[in-house]
């Protein structure tokens, strides 16, 4: 019997089978180099991470000041985060700011305030420009902190109520409870603007206790 048609057979499929060894040769080099390039993208994330994700922090919960903060929390027996928490609310961290009402600085303490916290604690020679400082806003607004804690014998929404909308207005809204026999809470404080405002400050003071946790040292 012929072997020739077997041959035949044989050299017609040889070319067929070095064209896929080929292709199947390239295939796998680019399988590794998409699998190289994976690699090389998932260990360039893993590496910027931290910085994207300190930069999202910066933006969405900023921190400046951390040292004069830690310092004057102390010094006032003040919860830090509580503070750098105020100071989101009033000014979010930017130097310089000047409310409506003339309220200046990180803390947002208007000049009759500051004043009154100069008398109070000795600061015989301040001017209101002083109130462009940090050092001096923060400590001025810490004061002013610690002072309303005192008055409202330790309850933080009515202190930061007051912070917001002054004391006058909060002695009022609890003496109108209390006639009522009712109870002042958050939710019953008259003024939409000031019960937002005591509800931000105690969100975000939860929220610098945990992302600075080490730079707030609370």
């Amino acid at each position: 019997m012929s072997t020739q048609p077997h041959t035949a057979t044989r050299r017609t499929r040889t070319p067929a089978r070095r064209a896929a060894a080929r292709r199947r040769a390239v295939l796998r080099r680019r399988l590794a180099a998409g699998a190289g390039a994976a690699l090389l993208v998932a260990m360039a994330i893993v590496l910027a991470w931290p910085q994207f994700h300190h930069a999202v922090r910066e933006i969405t919960l900023p921190l400046r000041h951390e040292d004069i903060i830690r310092q004057q929390a102390h010094d006032k027996d003040l919860d830090p985060a509580l503070i750098a928490a105020v100071i989101y609310a009033e000014s979010h961290f930017r130097d310089g700011q000047t409310s409506a009402a003339g309220a200046l600085g990180l803390m947002q303490l208007t000049p009759a305030t500051a004043r009154y916290i100069a008398h109070k604690s000795g600061g015989t020679q301040f001017v209101v420009d002083d109130l462009a400082t940090p050092q001096v806003n923060i400590a001025y607004g810490a004061y002013y902190l610690r002072y309303l804690l005192r008055r409202y014998d330790g309850n933080e929404a009515f202190a930061l109520a007051a912070y917001n909308a002054g004391e006058g207005n909060v002695d009022r809204w609890i003496a109108a409870a209390q006639a009522r026999d009712r109870a002042m809470t958050i939710t019953a404080i008259p003024y939409s603007e000031t019960r937002a405002y005591v509800s931000r400050v105690l969100t975000v003071r939860r929220q610098y206790r945990s992302a600075y946790a080490e730079q707030l040292g609370g």
